[in-house]
């Protein structure tokens, strides 16, 4: 009798095979009246990070009586919002590359020197497993 081989594929994970950037848009929202705002009135500086970044959606928009704000929202649904407050052009330019580069998940507290998928059956190495050490 013949053996047929398991049929399966491989889960997908981000980075193996192809990387997918987990923001899709930024919303820049700034004041035209307000000083506040000084920093997000660079449209010089957007085109160019516009360009630069062509997988992500970027919206310009007017937000009267209200101090600048960058919204990044990503693929599992989340958004994360960052006051640009009172901000240099490239001060605005750095909180807008740190959203784009962020996951969308919650910050939280690392407890595991390693996260995996599947747990390691043996556990993490150490230098004094194995053999006796005697001093």
């Amino acid at each position: 009798m013949p053996l047929q081989a398991l049929r399966s594929v491989a889960k997908s994970q981000n980075g193996v095979g192809a990387f997918i950037l987990q923001c899709k848009r930024l919303d820049f929202h700034y004041c035209d009246w307000a000083g506040s705002s000084k920093g997000m009135k660079c449209a010089p500086l957007m085109n160019a990070f516009a360009r630069q970044n062509p997988q992500i959606e970027i919206t310009i928009s007017p937000r009267p009586r209200k101090h600048p704000v960058i919204r990044g929202t990503y693929i599992n649904g989340r958004e994360k919002a960052v006051c640009v407050r009172n901000m240099e052009k490239e001060q605005v330019l750095e909180k807008a590359n740190l959203l784009r580069d962020a996951s969308g998940e919650k910050l939280r507290k690392v407890t595991k020197p390693v996260k995996s998928l599947n747990e390691s059956v043996r556990g993490i190495w150490d230098p004094f497993h194995g053999s006796e050490w005697k001093i």
